[in-house]
């Protein structure tokens, strides 16, 4: 296959075009410069500016566009810079896509599209919940209708927290917990969502390749925890103590709004989808996938 990858000089999609490539498809990468080489498309999504003849002959676009919801405190113009940065290639992209005759959209997406369930389960036909984070994933989902109704199999890719040893999340976590300085949040009752990056590449590929999956998709673990669990998980990986407990109303002063949406709060996800069709995770507890991130 031919597959174009937006978003690809991220965590994930740096591991998704690798994986691609090893699977024998062809990438091509949309970037946000002059391309250097002939895998490279330029494109310019806050200018509208892609050239659709570009994706003729693609056989899907996959789509991992969008700042970290967690690099920087939420003023209103980040809050802001993490809905444009989702919703205006998501756009483009979809009218791309039918103009240029490709099959398959598989678009990013947050888990966070739940909201905040307790410990109420959601599998993909639950409604999206209340929150920022929510809006912003049900918005992002929405952008991708233009292509859902012309015809292409739009999959949205509903991400828990991506545990990977090159970075991101456990990039800031790995070394307090090594220094014995880990600890749970808030009540540690809140469930924590989780995938490890390897089984979120695996699910990525899985989804571009098998063409009966189409809509939600929620790449999660198969077994949730709670933070608390997550917190002794990785103290046993890191082979120490993580006794601390860091109140939440301390977290909340200390991090803004993000804290009470993605840290104190979160939903308690399946990824059942998955699961229907087939798919095998690598790492199937908390502490499958925090040995090989951690350890």
């Amino acid at each position: 296959m031919r597959v174009v990858v937006a978003g690809s000089s991220g965590l994930i999609g740096t591991a998704l075009v690798a994986s691609l490539r090893r699977a024998g498809h062809d990438v091509d990468r949309l970037v946000r410069r002059p391309a250097a080489g002939p895998d490279e498309i330029t494109w310019n999504p806050a200018e509208g500016r892609l050239d659709e003849s570009a994706l003729f002959g693609a056989d899907a676009v996959v789509n991992l566009c969008g700042v970290g919801i967690g690099d920087k405190r939420w003023t209103g113009a980040y809050k802001q810079a993490i809905r444009d940065s989702r919703i205006e290639p998501t756009e483009l992209l979809a009218r791309a896509v039918v103009a240029a005759g490709v099959p398959a959209l598989i678009n990013a997406s947050g888990i966070n599209f739940y909201g905040d369930t307790g410990d109420r389960v959601v599998d993909e036909t639950a409604p999206a919940g209340a929150g920022f984070l929510a809006e912003v994933c049900r918005d992002w989902e929405g952008a991708t209708s233009y292509a859902a109704e012309n015809g292409v199999r739009v999959v949205l890719l509903r991400s828990a927290a991506v545990l990977s040893r090159h970075g991101g999340m456990m990039g800031k976590l790995r070394p307090l917990y090594k220094l014995g300085l880990g600890g749970r949040l808030g009540s540690g009752r809140q469930y924590f969502p989780w995938i490890s990056l390897t089984d979120e590449v695996r699910a990525i590929v899985f989804a571009v390749e098998n063409t009966e999956i189409r809509g939600p998709v929620n790449l999660q673990g198969p077994a949730p925890v709670t933070n608390a669990q997550f917190n002794s998980a990785m103290g046993r990986a890191a082979h120490r103590p993580a006794p601390w407990v860091v109140p939440g109303f301390a977290i909340g002063a200390l991090i803004g709004e993000f804290a009470n949406e993605a840290i104190l709060a979160n939903p308690r996800a399946i990824p059942a989808v998955l699961e229907k069709h087939g798919f095998t995770f690598e790492h199937n507890t908390i502490g499958e996938a925090l040995a090989d991130t951690v350890g």
